[in-house]
C-alpha cells in the first residue's frame, strides 16, 4: 500500500507541476498584456495631451473670432441707420418733386390757351428773327 499512496503522492506532485507551469505561463502571457495596455495608454494620454492643447487653441482663436464678428456687426448698425435715413431722404424728395410736377401739370392744364398763345407768339418772333438774319 505505500507504493500506490507513493505512486498517488508522485502523480499528485506532477499535475500540482503541471498546473503551476501552466499557471506560470498564463500569468507570464497576462503581464505581457498588460504592459501592452500601459503603453497604448501611455501613447493615448500623450496623444490627448496634443488634442486638448489644440482644441483649447481652437477654441480660443474662435472666440475672437466671434467677438470680432460682433464687433463689427455693431459697427455696421450705424451704416444701416445712415442707409435707411438716405432712403426716407430720397423717398421725401421723390414726394416733393411729384408735388411740384402735379402743380406745374394743374397749372399748364389750366392755363394751356395761355401756354398756345405764348407758343404761337414765340415762334412768331423766332420766325421774325430769322427774316432779320437772312437779310
Amino acid at each position: 500500500m505505500n507504493i500506490a499512496i507513493s505512486i498517488a503522492v508522485l502523480i499528485v506532485a506532477v499535475a500540482f507541476a503541471v498546473l503551476v507551469a501552466y499557471l506560470a505561463m498564463t500569468l507570464k502571457a497576462t503581464q505581457r498584456t498588460m504592459n501592452n495596455v500601459a503603453d497604448t495608454l501611455e501613447s493615448m494620454e500623450k496623444q490627448m495631451e496634443g488634442i486638448t492643447s489644440e482644441t483649447t487653441a481652437l477654441l480660443n482663436k474662435t472666440n475672437q473670432l466671434a467677438a470680432d464678428v460682433n464687433e463689427k456687426s455693431s459697427k455696421l448698425n450705424g451704416v444701416f441707420d445712415g442707409v435707411k435715413g438716405i432712403g426716407e431722404t430720397i423717398n421725401s424728395f421723390n414726394q416733393s418733386l411729384n408735388n411740384v410736377s402735379s402743380s406745374i401739370t394743374k397749372a399748364a392744364n389750366q392755363d394751356s390757351e395761355k401756354v398756345s398763345q405764348a407758343v404761337k407768339w414765340g415762334m412768331a418772333v423766332m420766325e421774325m428773327v430769322k427774316k432779320k438774319k437772312n437779310k
